[in-house]
């Protein structure tokens, strides 16, 4: 075997260096304040069991997709889950992509044309920076949801550039990954009609935890019908894997045409399809468990306030909540703390996020006890001050 190029081994040692160095964590019993998992649907038998009696009541007996979906793979499940997804979320269609990452780079990747604009905002997820590093258009971050930045940005671009001819799209996500806090929609909606611009909203981390039903922040706020394409990830509140885009059907016809992360691989099987669609029926039915979760996140906000920890955190309303600790050896010291004591705290650090912004991240469930969030709060306090 050849040796190992001297010039990654570098990159490699630098990581350890700076104390930054990823390695794939194992598998623990931790009370859980770290898995995307905001309803506990990963982890339901119920869905599971059903999930399995969907398939064997259908006579659905097949371990794998077979090939891409323009090919052997587009079974008769998926055409029936992407007909519940898009009902459920009151759009025209639906998509299934094998992955969140997918669903962004596809799209970016290809909707975009030579001559269009994609402004994004600067904390926009590495999956859609991605995209539109592989897209042909020209792009543009503009500071966290500082629209009137954005909208200086607009008005500089429209000097020299004909909207009726080139296409403006802004990027942003209902709900951002590290900081668990939300863009005013309504307000990027209306500037986007102001200046004929295109939406597109990625909901991974609203989707489960806002709107009576789980719908994510777009439909909770009535402005799905303003919103060009809506990324839906199944990874986070749904508990699965794979990820839809919401659009009109000339949208879809396209992704299916030019998107080359759904054009050039296999299919998910059908049992990932199957679950996406029980986990959607879940969704739908059960309240308690979105419930659970909104009194969990508004109890971790009072108590973090009466502790006296609230200066250290991101403002969020979501299942997302980010305390910032500055330096990653020292921010991996308090986590191991926090682990050490029964609790899983995942500490992230740069280059995830810009160095001096080094945090860590509780994620809340709806199966998450109060006594459980008073616990690690306390220990926080204790370690920090």
């Amino acid at each position: 075997m050849k040796n190992f190029p001297k010039s990654l081994s570098q990159k490699l040692q630098q990581r350890e260096q700076n104390n930054a160095l990823r390695k794939l964590p194992v598998f623990n019993n931790l009370i859980d304040f770290a898995s995307n998992d905001y309803l506990g649907f990963a982890r339901s038998e119920e869905i599971f069991n059903q999930t399995h009696t969907y398939l064997l009541e259908n006579d659905i007996k097949i371990n794998g997709a077979t090939g891409s979906r323009l090919i052997s793979g587009n079974h008769n499940l998926y055409q029936i889950t992407e007909d519940f997804i898009a009902n459920f979320h009151q759009s025209e269609t639906a998509l299934i992509f094998n992955s969140g990452y997918d669903a962004n780079v596809g799209f970016f990747s290809s909707v975009p044309q030579r001559n269009d604009i994609i402004l994004y905002d600067e904390l926009c997820h590495a999956s859609i920076r991605d995209g539109i590093q592989m897209s042909n258009a020209k792009s543009y971050k503009f500071q966290h949801n500082d629209f009137e930045q954005l909208e200086k940005i607009i008005c500089k671009q429209l000097e020299t550039r004909n909207p009726q001819l080139e296409t403006f799209y802004i990027v942003t996500e209902s709900v951002f990954s590290m900081d668990g806090d939300s863009p005013n929609l309504e307000e990027l909606s209306i500037l986007c009609e102001k200046y004929n611009c295109h939406l597109v909203v990625d909901e991974a981390h609203a989707l489960g935890v806002f709107g009576d039903f789980g719908q994510g922040l777009v439909q909770s706020q009535a402005l799905q019908n303003k919103i060009f394409a809506t990324i839906m990830t199944f990874g986070k509140g749904l508990g699965c894997h794979g990820a839809a885009i919401l659009g009109n059907q000339e949208l879809k016809n396209y992704l299916v045409n030019f998107a080359r992360s759904f054009i050039y691989t296999t299919g998910l099987s059908p049992h990932s399809v199957a679950t996406i669609l029980i986990a959607y029926q879940h969704l739908e039915a059960e309240r308690e468990a979105i419930q659970n979760l909104r009194n969990n996140i508004q109890f971790f906000n009072q108590e973090k306030l009466q502790m006296g920890l609230k200066p250290l955190f991101v403002y969020s309303k979501s299942a997302i909540q980010c305390a910032i600790i500055p330096g990653n050896e020292k921010v991996k010291s308090i986590a191991h703390q926090l682990q050490e004591n029964g609790f899983d705290v995942k500490a992230i650090l740069s280059p995830t996020v810009p160095e001096g912004q080094e945090r860590l991240r509780f994620c809340l469930h709806s199966y998450n006890s109060e006594k459980e969030i008073s616990e690690v709060l306390n220990l926080l306090a204790t370690f920090v001050f």
